[in-house]
């Protein structure tokens, strides 16, 4: 092993195979499902039980240019006013144009979308950003849950080994610096337990996202940055980090709350709920031409304003025009979590507030899903594919996954390279921080680098995070290896990065809202931000010329990945 790894024991056991997968979210076993249909041995390594990932908490929906009139050249136009000029327009076509037929496999592979019942005609709708009805749900509300579901069963059908509740540590590397693995710890269940290995040709991040950064997010438990870490120690570019989404409807449980807050899909905006201040006026009205189904950074930074304007700690959205039935069939995980906190949305508006819900930037990809080291590839939300720019348009990031995934299945397909043996660490590991400086971190993130910016919180901010750190790394301070060591010290590197990124980028863009700056400034900051990890520990920020991304190695032109094949049955 090469680079800067944590300091863990060295792996007691192995496992081998052709591509190993770290995550089991939509990304993670699409890939998996199609490599192990192409023929590959397939390992799928997930941090808790192999359905825990964001998908299932995803509400919205997918959006594709499936419906009577849409076009992909339409969701592209959308795609790209939400980005805010960031957007990777070839990137962009890629996902609208391969979408539709990607959620066709979806659908083949045993996921079930909400239908008219009269002709079988999928329903579709509409949110934030978009000017068409063109979001498949399922459930009325439960869309993540259905496609996990549908893509758990197909994997559980399918020739693929798992190992469930295993936090990933580091990349494995040969002596080339071609990825050959990763090394993990598995927290007492399964076959294995301890550190150990699985030895892999190709390793494909799908871990999702970095919502646990921040002290009050829509991300599960689990989701504390591991991929983007990883990535950084391996030597890996990471991009677009300042880029964090703060979804507009969360249900404010107070100001003390922290940890997974209940969403508020912006699919009950798009049915015609209202955003309101406490005396009832529609303060989204004249902000933008869609109110309140403008894009999120707009939403996010209208309520934030309004709250400002008022001194109130949250807004709400009124739904109650919907009646119980509504209600009832089209939203009923929403209405059951608003009425196990006292709120019944049929009778009373929903107080609501912005909160980190997801991370448009990370390991820097291309379009095939490699990243700046070989034999490495990302999907997902732990991706910057150059989809979401510097503002993710709802629903897209199912999409995303769907599609990025089946690209990375066919590329390292197409790709026989094999690494040498994996080089052994050398010298001591990162020390680790301890686990209750989880909620430091947090706490100094959303304070110092959440909705609102400004470059003294920031720079306040990276001060204290640094002075987490150099506690670690003072002699007999660092922590013993373990779970919750492992998270803190990984949300510490990722909260680094993204502040560091944040602090460069003088201007106000997407869903990166600097006080300080206000203005958007096409001239100087029309490019993304590539942040790396020195071997001295410290970080590099690097402006890209352009708003192009540069190839990911000037050795490889891009391959042609063939179209994916349909799922295998699981009959």
């Amino acid at each position: 092993m090469t680079g800067i790894r944590l300091a863990a024991p060295r792996p007691g056991w192995s496992v081998d195979a052709d591509v190993v997968v770290i995550g089991s979210g939509v990304a993670g076993l699409t890939v998996a499902l199609r490599c192990a249909a192409a023929g590959a041995r397939v390992a799928v390594v997930t941090k808790a039980r192999l359905d825990a990932g964001s998908t299932r908490w995803a509400q919205g929906g997918i959006a594709a240019a499936l419906g009577e009139g849409d076009t992909p050249a339409q969701h592209l136009d959308d795609t790209l006013v939400a980005g805010v000029g960031l957007c990777d327009e070839d990137a962009v076509r890629t996902l609208v144009t391969e979408g539709p037929d990607a959620v066709r496999r979806l659908m083949a592979t045993g996921a079930r979308f909400d239908a008219d019942p009269a002709t079988g005609e999928v329903l579709l709708t509409r949110e934030g950003g978009h000017h068409r009805h063109r979001i498949v749900h399922a459930g009325g509300d439960a869309t993540g849950a259905e496609v996990s579901r549908a893509l758990v069963a197909a994997v559980r059908a399918a020739d693929v080994r798992i190992i469930e509740h295993a936090l990933v540590l580091d990349l494995l590397k040969d002596a080339t610096g071609r990825a050959a693995g990763v090394s993990l710890h598995v927290m007492g269940e399964g076959q294995h337990d301890g550190v150990g290995a699985v030895r892999a040709r190709a390793v494909v991040l799908a871990t999702g996202g970095m919502g646990q950064v921040f002290a009050a997010t829509t991300n599960p438990a689990v989701s504390t940055g591991d991929g983007v870490a990883l990535a950084l120690r391996a030597g890996a570019e990471v991009s677009d980090l300042e880029f964090v989404q703060f979804h507009p409807t969360v249900l404010w449980l107070g100001p003390e709350a922290e940890g997974q807050q209940p969403l508020v899909s912006e699919a009950v905006r798009g049915e015609g709920a209202h955003l309101i201040d406490a005396d009832g006026v529609r303060f989204m009205l004249g902000r933008h031409e869609l109110a309140e189904l403008a894009p999120r950074d707009v939403v996010a930074k209208g309520i934030m304003s309004r709250m400002h304007e008022t001194g109130a700690e949250h807004m709400y959205l009124d739904g109650r025009h919907f009646g119980a039935t509504m209600w009832a069939e089209r939203f009923p995980t929403i209405l059951a979590a608003c009425r196990a906190h006292g709120i019944d949305p049929v009778t009373e508006p929903i107080p609501v507030a912005p909160a980190a819900h997801y991370a448009s930037g990370g390991v820097r990809t291309d379009l095939h899903g490699r990243t700046t080291v070989p034999g490495l590839y990302a999907c997902g939300e732990v991706a910057c594919t150059g989809v979401h720019g510097a503002n993710r348009l709802a629903s897209n990031s199912l999409l995303e996954g769907l599609v990025f995934a089946e690209r990375i299945a066919a590329a390292v397909a197409a790709d026989p390279a094999v690494p040498g043996e994996p080089v052994p660490a050398d010298g001591p590991g990162e020390p680790l921080v301890a686990p209750e400086d989880r909620h430091t971190i947090q706490r100094i993130m959303t304070r110092g680098a959440g909705v609102l910016r400004s470059a003294a919180g920031l720079a306040e901010a990276a001060d204290r995070l640094d002075a987490v750190r150099s506690a670690a790394h003072t002699d007999g301070k660092s922590a013993e290896p373990g779970t919750e060591a492992w998270e803190a010290t990984n949300l510490l590197l990722v909260a680094r990065a993204l502040t560091a990124a944040a602090l460069r980028r003088e201007e106000t863009r997407g869903s990166h809202w600097r006080e300080d700056r206000p203005d958007r400034d096409d001239d100087r900051w029309r490019r993304h931000l590539l942040v790396t990890l020195s071997p001295d520990r410290t970080l590099a920020v690097s402006a890209t010329e352009t708003a192009a991304f540069p190839p990911v190695s000037p050795l490889s032109p891009p391959s042609s990945p063939s179209k994916p094949s349909a799922p295998r049955s699981t009959a």
